[in-house]
């Protein structure tokens, strides 16, 4: 058995998520101490007891899923599991390569909130509100996609931001363009066009200024390489290299998720078992459909604990 453990990204959030790790265990208490201390705010009081509209600001949003995957994360490593010794890679959905990088120690649990907090300040105040959309379209392979994309955004911007895999892809972009791609893609052939309900068109060039700020952030942020490969999103291959991973992140912002591609690269390098580690199943269940020899399972609970840790001998 081959292990990759993969971090969720934003959407999975969900009031109340991580105080059943925090009461059981004090090593995933101190996580969410440290990220309030880092932030100088009470998220954990917004995790886990809302207003759900509070959480789900991306600035909110961003250090919250990280904090809960690394207090999961925590409360494995108190039953002994280790990650360095475990997994050959690990990997994390756009903010959760963050999450992948503070729990291979490449980076602080405190410097990692504090980057995801200017990372959604810096995406939300990146475009004016309304200029941008973001839809889901489903049923239609990337190339096709591509190319709707590329006719779309004449005069406008729409591109591929998330390759998820099992027949999801989210593109991103300008509205009027990102509305005239989810036609033309339903014309092409795909199943379904989903608009969806985000703050800025995340992925997309139109984040530029969210990714110079980041590049200004980064730069002082302080990274080691870290103790197991980050498979990377812009890259869908690993990386180790603190310098390369600092300019990756920066990439990220603007760039495309490769998801699907990245889960390959795991699939066809040996890796058959995944632990998602954090908020939801979306990532487990987005790994069946895009290869069948990964399996996955998540942690996200105490009681998620033992099963994994038993799966894993």
């Amino acid at each position: 058995m081959t292990l990759a453990v993969i971090f969720p990204g934003q959407g999975s959030q969900v009031v109340g998520m991580g105080r059943e790790l925090a009461d059981a265990y004090p090593e995933s208490r101190r996580v969410f101490e440290e990220v309030d201390d880092a932030l100088g705010q009470k998220l954990s009081e917004v995790i886990w007891n809302g207003p759900e509209d509070a959480l789900t600001l991306t600035a909110n949003a961003q250090p919250a899923l990280m904090a809960v995957s690394l207090a999961a994360l925590r409360a494995m490593e108190a039953r002994g599991f280790d990650l360095g010794a475990s997994a050959a890679f690990v990997a994390g959905h756009s903010l959760g390569e963050y999450s992948a990088l503070a729990a291979t120690g490449s980076l602080s649990i405190a410097d990692a909130a504090r980057l995801l907090r200017i990372r959604g300040d810096a995406m939300q105040a990146a475009v004016a509100p309304g200029e941008g959309a973001m839809a889901a379209i489903l049923g239609l392979d990337h190339d096709a996609l591509k190319a709707v994309c590329a006719e779309a955004g004449q005069g406008g911007v729409c591109q591929i931001a998330n390759d998820n895999g099992g027949g999801q892809i989210v593109i991103s972009g300008t509205k009027p363009a990102v509305e005239k791609a989810m036609e033309a893609a339903q014309a092409a052939g795909a199943k379904r066009a989903i608009a969806l309900a985000v703050s800025a068109p995340f992925h997309s060039m139109l984040m530029q200024p969210a990714a110079e700020r980041m590049a200004e952030a980064l730069s002082g942020a302080a990274l080691s390489a870290p103790r197991v490969p980050l498979v990377a999103n812009v890259l869908a291959s690993p990386i180790s290299d603190p310098e390369e991973i600092r300019a990756r992140l920066v990439e990220q912002v603007t760039g495309q998720v490769r998801w699907r591609e990245s889960m390959s690269y795991l699939a066809d390098g040996g890796v058959d078992l995944l632990i998602e580690v954090g908020s939801g199943k979306v990532l487990s269940g987005l790994a069946k459909r895009i290869d069948p020899r990964l399996s996955a399972i998540s942690v996200g609970k105490p009681a998620d604990i033992e099963p994994a840790l038993a799966r894993l001998g």
